[in-house]
């Protein structure tokens, strides 16, 4: 077959696609249902700018992280059809309808939740998706409500990317073809996911599969297999027979249109490939810049780009960062992995169109021979054909990643919230912005009153405020123009709940500031815990008895979630205590004892969704093994690559952030070791965050970041600064150690930098915690290693030992030995030795419980262990004299836990008495990371996050499309189950990268 013939081959197999491009509408995302970006119609050799639409609001993107491969939302996206524009709003939740020509209004319409997707239209009728999990369907001339369907079971909402949401969002953008409407519900794969086929004319339910979430199936490493299916972020496409429903970071699963069953979802064999992007014709799709079968999902080509693609009659045109290419379709014979060969029609060798050295292309689309090209700044015309520049418009400080086409005018979205309409040139630019109103409340009298009166008794000014029962928004209003909280109101009169919203629409503070539901105000949808502050609108009228205290209480924040209801002047205030029976999480093991066990005993049996967030944080790299994060009275502390943060542990709000350069750039590599070697450097209390940096360490208020103290280690024996090492706080005493800086372990597993990743310290010193003061020092006639160092009873304990050489890179001795040493009692308020045992004292960690009055000594026998991490023994002390009590050989595989009476180590459980084994096996899938625990529960990862009820005995769950870090990433306390995001710059394909709170959904 000659090359000509293969080219045109090629060419007649995307006729049937482009040639039902409408010329005059562009009707969905990308033009059509295969998101091709194509159409007929020809721009005007002149292009101007005719109007702009100015939102109030710049876009509210879910997830802004460099890495989420989800850009779905960065710009209001535009479908055009009948002469009118049509996008939804991820700032203020409403569907916008404007003249094509002119750029005026039409009519709005009001969601209940952020619109991160492009509608589509059908016939007369707009249909479009929003994150409070409903398909709206509203006529296209006048926004009027047609029909609506949940995606979700129930109504359930949470605090999802800072925004009051349903638990199953609606993130699969709509796509209809044959008067089908395809969309789905549902992000993550263990709360459940659906994805519908609807009749588009009346809404009814064709097929919904509600199966693919719960799939136990290969994640993106190898050998690593969880209970966790697909999820659905991106645009739906249409694929022939086929339905192709985004994942994600991932590639997408694949559906069959006739029944909804699930086709395949090749997650692992895609391993770091993916992206809410998608294109197809009718047997491919291109997705992260592979080009993908569709009858078997098998990747047959890449480099095509799969972020700015244009599939049209003249071939692909893609782009790969600042370049635009074009790839003919050509005829190719393909062999299977059993050798048998078959032709496929597939991209050829890409040609240059242009190219650019300045900015990355964000966006394009193809109308019949002219490209257009969107970057940060400028969009461009290229004629496909002289591959010359002819058209240029600038747009300084935007970024256009939106484009679409109809009539004549290109319409160009940007990361700012404002729409350019360009075509052929008029006498003047139009600007069309809408006008805030200064008050359109009136004098508002008793709300103002009620407004100050609520700031100064509660002094909360920002965070999340509830408004129970909030009649027309009038307190509401008062609130937000005083203080930054972020309002949730509810009213069970639905004309007061669109007087509400109208009225806060025209005060600009709509979506962006209050949110207004229609709910019973005594069973609100709303998330346990969410307030930080409770108010009532028409309690200010009415009084306080409006307010269904049982449901107040339940959304009360913990830990001083403050009501604060009634008539001004005589309004009742009530603040919500500590969670009774929530545990904490205050040093790198829990405690300073290092039992790596929370007391906490409400996070057990099914873990589901309390709030996530892209914190947009940057971590250090996961196998740098940060420190933990920490948790008490309601908050937890992270800490990054270059600083500290103090984050709501109830609603994942950042309440502070204090500036550390390169704190952790230390462990922001490939060496697997960081806190599993060195400690952490950080603890907390109920008065302070200590930070341990260089020769120095911090002392930070816990509830607003401040600098409080700055503490100086003791001098080195020459005078010279020591580096601080180990750092724990207990009963006012802050404890540390100067680092052994001349020690230096080797590395195994890659060639990073270790030259201040310290194991062994030579000088342990008291101090008080408040002033700095030291109170004494201790010399080692050894060595101390930072891991093997605990403090409990009043007591610090400790193992007194050779360095291992085994770890030493200066030696690097297979042969080299790790001699036994000492364990130690000093008594904590002098230093003075209580008690010494120095007979095999082999162990490179201490865990103290103090309850049952026993010292463990063990190992850390995990993945990527330390030489010296040999494994295989354990042994138990009586902590209050040194009496031996047992020790035993045990093979585990993971760093022992401290619950209760019971040892648990990875894969068994031990009697910590006695040592005698326990009827308990553990498994789990690949996991780089260790175990932690609470009463009720152990944490780790399984592949994807995993967990296990001790309760019941659950055997291995997970909480699928997320994954862990490297060390311990996961805590249990609080009542919850604690995950900030450890995965910075993981390119795998685990579906969502994000911060999250699980919560026990049994009870």
């Amino acid at each position: 077959m000659s090359s000509s013939f293969r080219i045109l081959f090629g060419l007649l197999a995307l006729l049937s696609l482009v040639s039902r491009a409408k010329a005059a509408d562009w009707p969905t995302y990308r033009g059509d249902n295969h998101r091709s970006g194509y159409t007929a119609e020809t721009l005007p050799k002149d292009l101007a700018t005719q109007w702009v639409y100015r939102a109030r609001h710049a876009p509210q993107p879910a997830w802004t992280s460099p890495d989420t491969r989800m850009p779905f939302d960065r710009v209001y996206r535009p479908v055009i059809a009948h002469g009118t524009v049509f996008f939804g709003s991820s700032a203020d939740c409403k569907v916008y309808a404007l003249d094509a020509a002119t750029g005026s209004e039409r009519w709005t319409f009001f969601t209940n939740g952020p619109i991160r997707f492009a509608p589509t239209v059908w016939q007369d009728r707009v249909l479009v998706v929003s994150d409070d999990g409903y398909l709206y369907c509203l006529s296209a001339a006048e926004g009027k409500l047609l029909w609506k369907l949940r995606g979700g079971p129930r109504d359930d909402m949470l605090l999802g990317n800072d925004r009051m949401i349903s638990r199953w969002p609606a993130r699969g953008g709509p796509v209809i073809a044959d008067n089908v409407v395809y969309f789905a519900a549902g992000i993550w794969p263990s709360e459940g996911i659906y994805v519908y086929a609807v009749d588009a004319a009346t809404g009814n339910v064709l097929w919904c599969n509600d199966t693919s979430g719960a799939i136990h199936m290969p994640q993106p490493h190898g050998g690593a297999n969880a209970h966790s299916g697909i999820s659905a972020q991106g645009h739906l496409v249409v694929c022939g027979e086929f339905l192709l429903v985004p994942t994600g970071r991932a590639a997408p699963a694949v559906l069959s249109r006739a029944d909804g069953k699930l086709r395949y979802f090749h997650l692992q064999a895609n391993h770091a490939n993916g992206g809410a992007n998608v294109a197809a014709t009718d047997s491919l799709f291109f997705n992260g810049g592979h080009v993908f079968e569709a009858d078997t999902g098998r990747s047959a080509a890449k480099g095509i780009g799969g972020t700015a693609i244009a599939l049209t009659p003249q071939g692909l045109i893609h782009a790969r960062r600042k370049g635009v290419f074009r790839s003919q379709l050509v005829e190719k014979e393909v062999a299977d992995r059993k050798g048998n060969t078959s032709v496929k029609t597939l991209p050829g060798k890409p040609e240059p169109l242009i190219e650019s050295p300045e900015t990355d292309v964000c966006s394009l689309l193809v109308a019949a021979q002219q490209i257009v090209v969107g970057r940060e700044g400028s969009i461009d015309v290229i004629d496909g054909t002289s591959k010359e520049i002819v058209a240029s418009v600038s747009l300084p400080d935007e970024v256009p990643y939106g484009l679409a086409l109809a009539d004549g005018r290109l319409l160009v979205s940007t990361d700012k919230g404002r729409i350019y309409c360009l075509g052929q040139p008029t006498e003047q630019e139009t600007v069309v912005e809408s006008i805030t109103e200064g008050s359109p409340y009136g004098e508002n009298g008793p709300f103002e009153a009620a407004a100050e009166e609520i700031i100064q008794q509660t002094g909360i000014t920002d965070g999340y405020c509830l408004d129970l029962n909030c009649g027309d928004g009038a307190l509401a209003y008062a609130l937000a123009k005083r203080t930054k909280l972020h309002i949730y109101a509810v009213d069970p009169d639905p004309e007061k709940v669109a007087v509400a919203r109208q009225k806060l629409a025209a005060a600009g503070l709509y979506g962006v500031r209050v949110t207004v539901h229609q709910a019973d105000p005594a069973a609100t949808t709303y998330p346990n815990y969410f307030a930080n502050l409770v108010v009532s609108g028409r309690s200010v009228t009415e009084g306080s008895g409006v307010v269904p205290v049982e449901e107040m209480q339940r959304l009360q924040r913990p830990f001083g979630g403050v009501a604060c209801i009634g008539k001004p002047g005589v309004m009742e205030k009530s603040a919500r205590g500590p969670l009774q029976d929530a545990g904490t999480w205050t040093h790198q093991y829990c405690d300073p004892a290092n039992t790596n066990c929370s007391t906490d005993t409400l996070a057990q049996g099914r873990l589901g969704m309390l709030w996530f967030t892209d914190m947009n944080f940057q971590m250090p790299s996961r196998h740098g093994r940060g420190p933990a994060p920490m948790f008490l009275d309601g908050r937890m502390f992270v800490e990054g690559r270059d600083a500290i943060r103090g984050v709501d542990a109830y609603n994942g709000r950042t309440l502070w952030e204090f500036p550390l350069p390169k704190i952790l750039k230390a462990y922001d590599q490939e060496h697997l070791m960081g806190t599993a070697g060195t400690g952490s450097n950080c603890c907390v209390t109920a008065d302070a965050v200590y930070v341990r940096t260089g020769s120095r360490c911090l002392r930070i208020d816990p509830a607003d970041g401040k600098l409080l103290a700055e503490f100086p280690a003791p001098k080195m024996p020459d005078g010279s600064d020591g580096i601080w090492a180990y750092l724990a706080c207990v009963d006012g005493t802050l404890l540390g150690t100067l680092a052994n800086t001349e020690h230096l372990v080797k590395y195994r597993y890659g060639r990073s930098e270790m030259s201040t990743q310290f194991t062994e310290s030579m000088l342990l010193f008291a101090m008080d915690a408040k002033t700095g003061r030291l109170k004494w020092t201790y010399r080692p006639e050894q060595s101390i290693r930072n891991n093997a160092i605990a403090v409990g009873h009043g007591r610090v304990y400790l193992i007194d030992r050779q360095l291992a050489s085994k770890d030493d890179a200066r030696r690097g001795d297979k042969n080299a030995k790790h001699e036994p040493g000492a364990l130690v009692a000093l008594d904590m308020e002098t230093g003075q030795p209580q008690w010494k045992a120095d007979e095999g004292i082999y162990g490179t960690m201490l865990a103290l419980s103090e309850e049952h009055d026993v010292l463990l000594v063990a190992y850390q026998n995990t993945r990527f262990k330390l030489d010296s991490e040999i494994g295989g023994r354990m042994a138990a002390f009586r902590a209050s004299d040194g009496e031996p009590l047992w020790d035993i050989e045990a093979r585990y595989g993971s760093r022992p836990i401290i619950n209760d009476q019971t040892i648990y180590a990875q894969p068994g459980a031990w009697d910590l008495l006695s040592g005698q084994q326990k009827d308990f096996k553990f498994e789990r899938s690949y996991g780089c990371g260790i175990l932690a625990g609470s009463r009720n529960l152990l944490v780790y990862r399984s592949a994807t996050l995993g967990y296990t009820d001790l309760l019941h005995n659950s055997g291995n769950r997970n909480y699928g499309g997320i994954r862990p870090g490297c060390w311990i990433n996961v805590i249990p306390a609080g009542g919850l189950v604690l995950m900030p995001d450890a995965t910075d710059r993981c390119t795998c394909s685990y579906l969502i990268k994000a911060s999250i709170a699980l919560q026990p959904m049994d009870q």
